[in-house]
């Protein structure tokens, strides 16, 4: 008779450790099973959809002028980049997690949700909590930043409501491929651009129509994260840009999407005589075309 242990293949640990990484930050292919429930409350804030988050604010404290390598400044940028990652976009995940379920259930059973790892009425208590946090904190650096207008707090306040509307019913923008994720693009990029740059300056009209326009790139970004969850979207009847158009097509779209505006962009800078900066911007988005091109391409393939 054959030794049954040897017939049993030892797990990889390698593997095992990076999916239990892809389930703390939110990644899909996360290790089913967890039970540290701060791990799952992490999960469905999503830490890997923060760093756009904070690179806008960034972009938007670089764009004021007004920003300093002074210990307050740093400090104010950090806090901004605490509201508008961990706490705002924490909420927006967690909330569209909650009214995703169904859908969730479909594509990714292993979500803390459809899994039972965490209660819904758990969920319901951190959307709740990180709200009334990235509000607070949101008031706190109007207050630190001496505005008389409470922009920030505005801007925190919009931000929520955008992601609500997002993602619940009535109006759920993400059943309307085009309309939704050009709401998720514009939340990526624009508000917290806005953010930093009232954080340090005054938010002026030229700024919001600017990367307003910019967040057409982010149509392409949103596009991407419809791409795993193509089964789920067209059972339930919600029209992604890859249920309507087939997975091909919104590859492409994405890369069309995203590439125009950036050498819009570029051409603007151009136009006023900025020649260096759109030289830069230029250099940095030609190797992004490169190995985007080269990741659809593999997608189309399969």
């Amino acid at each position: 008779m054959a030794n049954s242990t040897s017939e049993t293949p030892n797990p990889d640990p390698a593997i095992d450790r990076g999916a239990k990484t892809r389930q703390l930050l939110g990644m899909k292919g996360a290790a089913p099973g967890e039970t540290a429930l701060w791990k799952i409350r992490l999960q469905l804030m999503k830490p890997i959809t923060w760093i756009p988050l904070i690179w806008g604010v960034v972009c938007g404290a670089a764009s004021s002028g007004n920003y300093t390598w002074t210990l307050e400044d740093i400090l104010k940028s950090a806090t901004c980049m605490l509201l508008a990652g961990p706490l705002m976009t924490g909420y927006t995940q967690t909330l569209n997690d909650f009214y995703d379920r169904e859908i969730d259930a479909i594509n990714e059973p292993y979500r803390p949700i459809p899994s039972g790892a965490i209660a819904v009425k758990q969920v319901a208590a951190q959307i709740v909590a990180l709200l009334l946090a990235g509000w607070g904190m949101a008031f706190l650096l109007d207050r630190w930043a001496g505005h008389r207008f409470p922009t920030v707090t505005v801007l925190a306040l919009g931000g929520a409501f955008l992601a609500y509307i997002y993602s619940a019913p009535p109006l759920k923008l993400k059943q309307n491929g085009w309309l939704g994720n050009y709401a998720l693009g514009a939340s990526y990029i624009a508000l917290p651009w806005w953010t930093g740059h009232a954080l340090f300056g005054d938010l002026n009209g030229t700024i919001m129509i600017l990367t307003l326009i910019y967040s057409f790139a982010g149509l392409g970004i949103a596009v991407v994260n419809d791409f795993k969850s193509v089964e789920g979207d067209r059972q339930l009847g919600l029209r992604s840009l890859p249920v309507m158009f087939g997975i091909g097509a919104a590859a492409w779209i994405c890369v069309v999407a995203i590439d125009v505006f950036q050498f819009g962009i570029v051409g603007y800078l151009v136009s006023i005589h900025e020649n260096l900066y759109a030289a830069i911007l230029a250099l940095l988005v030609i190797p992004q075309i490169t190995f985007k091109t080269c990741i659809f391409c593999e997608i189309l393939e399969k």
